[in-house]
């Protein structure tokens, strides 16, 4: 009788039905939520980390959150205006800092209009932190900028993975302004003042805006520079000026210090 494509095990076309598929095995791996719910547990947990390195007061429950518990809280379809959060500073509680995320429609003027509506406690709260998904328009940027606090702008993209956790990062220090003169007087580095135009100011008069130039003198370090654009400037929230030790360990080299001025 001719073979009908079934093998017998040796050198057979039929796998042993009581061996578990390959499928099966990897299933308990793949999250079966929606990306949506992923990408907004993943940000806000990274914000969270970022707050509290910054010596912020971040309960451990919502550090600890995992991710079956945030959907069942915000379910698979978060709504961003659920997400928003705000944190006192440990050492400063009357500094405060609100977390909003924004939906994946454009940032626009009127956006930032709404936010500004919402913030209650206007004059207790020293910073916001938008977690966008689109590009924010250079009106809406403008308007940020007419807010009497500090306004961080961070992608929600940039925000999947908190960099400071990669397992070659170096260790970062940030100077004191004491620390930092002493760097200066040790290595005998000159510190220059210069003037530099700063952000601009912009005040609204009907539906045009009218820029209001502002110079301010910003300091100069003979130093290499951290770019205050950098990921790891971003997440510290340094500022110009602003000294950063930087200490390698381990590698193809041997360890050594260096200095960043943040620029």
């Amino acid at each position: 009788m001719e073979g009908n494509g079934i093998g017998n095990g040796n050198g057979g076309g039929v796998e042993d039905m009581n061996e578990p598929a390959l499928g099966e095995c990897l299933s308990g791996y793949v999250d079966q939520g929606s990306v949506e719910s992923h990408r907004y547990y993943r940000s806000r947990k990274t914000v969270m980390e970022m707050l509290k390195d910054r010596g912020y007061s971040v309960p451990a429950s919502d550090l600890n959150l995992t991710l079956n518990d945030f959907r069942a809280i915000h379910g698979q379809s978060p709504d961003p205006e659920r997400l928003r959060f705000s944190v006192t500073h440990i050492k400063n509680p009357s500094k405060r800092i609100l977390v909003i995320f924004c939906g994946p429609g454009a940032v626009k003027v009127n956006t930032v209009r709404s936010i500004a509506a919402q913030i209650v406690n206007r004059d207790t709260l020293k910073g916001l932190i938008l977690i966008i998904q689109n590009p924010i328009t250079s009106q809406a940027q403008k308007a940020l900028d007419c807010l009497s606090f500090k306004v961080e702008i961070f992608q929600i993209t940039d925000l999947l993975v908190n960099v400071t956790k990669h397992v070659l990062k170096p260790r970062y220090q940030f100077l004191s302004n004491k620390e930092k003169q002493n760097l200066l007087k040790k290595y005998s580095i000159e510190e220059k003042q210069y003037p530099e135009r700063s952000s601009c100011l912009f005040c609204l008069f009907g539906r045009s805006w009218v820029e209001l130039v502002a110079y301010a003198v910003l300091s100069t370090l003979q130093l290499p520079r951290m770019l205050k654009e950098d990921a790891i400037a971003e997440y510290y929230g340094l500022q110009k000026g602003q000294v950063v030790k930087i200490s390698y360990t381990g590698g193809i080299s041997d360890s050594y210090v260096t200095y960043r001025c943040v620029w």
